[in-house]
């Protein structure tokens, strides 16, 4: 007799954030890392006199005034976070952040570390996958800095995964970016090389179509904070 597995059963894998399905997934993670997976995208890369960040700001509706979307977060003088997902959750999680570094401050007298901050908030978005009665946060967070040790630029995804790259895309597409960086990537690139390479991932990632980039952002981040650039061609381009 082959076992028949009822309707209720197989919902309660979906519904269930504690729960593991028989193939070793929990449902309402994934369904969290795929709104991060359709928001806006962003990008970094680190260059040997600092880190360049892309933000786009290419919504779907016309109707929405972009400045009033938070994307970019100031955590502290030396920390940035850039999201991609819910912008509730960047925005609960950033101001929880900056609690970590005014508390990190004010015990000893120093600056929080990058890795710390990073860490810190992964931890909240793991507690949230495995206590009933919570949802995922749906947000993944680009944590730029630059500590004692140098500049550094983390991932934190819905799941609490966190890690260190030298370059990186969250939101939609990032895999197109993701294997460009892969590809071309150098560490010793300048800041001429580190904005062709992120303009080239954003085509990546649009997939050649038209692209406004009056609504893409570029900062450059180095030890006195976040500055915005402009794109050398600041205009639609096919």
């Amino acid at each position: 007799m082959i076992p028949i597995q009822d309707k209720s059963t197989i919902m309660a894998y979906d519904r269930a954030i504690t729960v593991f399905s028989p193939e070793g997934k929990l449902y309402q993670v994934e369904y969290a890392a795929k709104i991060v997976e359709r928001g806006t995208p962003a990008m970094a890369v680190a260059y040997k006199d600092g880190i360049l960040v892309l933000v786009d700001f290419n919504f779907e509706s016309k109707l929405l005034v972009t400045d009033s979307i938070e994307k970019v977060f100031k955590v502290d003088d030396h920390i940035y976070f850039i999201s991609a997902g819910l912008a509730g959750d960047a925005r609960k999680l950033s101001e929880t952040a900056r609690d970590f570094a005014a508390e990190n401050k004010f015990l000893y007298d120093e600056p929080i570390e990058v890795s710390t901050v990073a860490k810190k908030v992964a931890t909240i978005k793991q507690l949230f996958t495995q206590y009933g009665g919570m949802r995922p946060f749906g947000v993944s967070f680009i944590v730029v800095g630059k500590d004692d040790v140098g500049y550094h630029i983390f991932e934190t995804e819905p799941s609490g995964a966190v890690a260190e790259y030298s370059a990186l895309a969250i939101g939609r597409n990032k895999q197109k970016a993701t294997q460009l960086f892969e590809k071309k990537y150098q560490s010793n690139m300048n800041a001429e090389q580190a904005q062709k390479l992120l303009k080239e991932a954003i085509q990546e990632v649009y997939e050649k179509a038209q692209i406004d980039f009056g609504n893409i952002k570029l900062f450059d981040f180095k030890e006195n904070g976040l500055k915005e650039l402009s794109f050398s061609e600041n205009r639609k381009k096919k």
